[in-house]
């Protein structure tokens, strides 16, 4: 599906507060001088228009959020929710954005700072040529290894049987292991308590299309 760009965009996060800027300034003290606390941070990588990312942040307000998005047209719908809540004065204060490509966050995120990270619906890349493009790839295991916590987890979800299975398989190369898995996460009555949609997943669903979801760790 072609991404439609959306005028002013980049203009629109360069000024907003919500969206941090030069990120790697912050480096081993995102708790520190962005979120003035000591509470964990948990990451999503392709946020999309945060809908999950939301409802995480006004569900668990002890935990600090920080949502990675590589196109600023898809951030802003993120941006403009946060502004539409801050009018009516229930705005979460733990949730920021990074308009970055994942690929850089070990030059911006420190060793054991970031404490789970979250890959919802990532871009399956179908093509073999491009398998190390894949967010669950043992490519970004590694890279996620270098700043998450030695005890931290990352939940993944998808639609994608193929991308599933792909994901799976990349585990004991990158040396992760399983903590749960299911290839129908609805149906999953244990990894489906508490379950945050998103707003793929609902879309999904509807049609009648399984979810499948891990949860691993090194």
């Amino acid at each position: 599906m072609r991404l439609r760009n959306i005028p002013g965009a980049e203009e629109a996060l360069a000024n907003s507060r919500y969206v941090i800027k030069q990120p790697e300034t912050y480096r081993g003290k995102f708790k520190e001088q962005i979120f003035q606390n000591e509470n964990p941070i948990h990451i999503e990588i392709g946020m999309g228009k945060g809908k999950f990312l939301l409802a995480m942040a006004q569900k668990n307000p002890d935990i600090n959020y920080i949502g990675i998005e590589l196109y600023s047209s898809v951030l802003l719908r993120a941006v403009q929710k946060m502004e539409e809540l801050e009018k009516e004065n229930n705005v979460p204060g733990n949730i920021r954005f990074l308009c970055v490509d994942a690929r850089k966050l070990g030059e911006i995120f420190a060793a054991e700072e970031i404490d789970r990270i979250y890959l919802n619906f990532s871009d399956p890349w179908p093509k073999d040529r491009h398998a190390k493009r894949r967010l669950p790839s043992k490519e970004f295991l590694a890279l996620y290894d270098k700043f998450l916590k030695k005890d931290g987890q990352l939940e993944f979800k998808t639609d994608n049987k193929d991308l599933f299975d792909f994901a799976i398989s990349e585990l004991p190369l990158a040396g992760w292991k399983e903590k749960a898995v299911t290839y129908d996460l609805h149906h999953d009555p244990v990894l489906n308590a508490g379950n945050v949609m998103t707003e793929y997943e609902e879309k999904f669903s509807a049609k009648g299309n399984p979810i499948c979801k891990y949860i691993i760790y090194r």
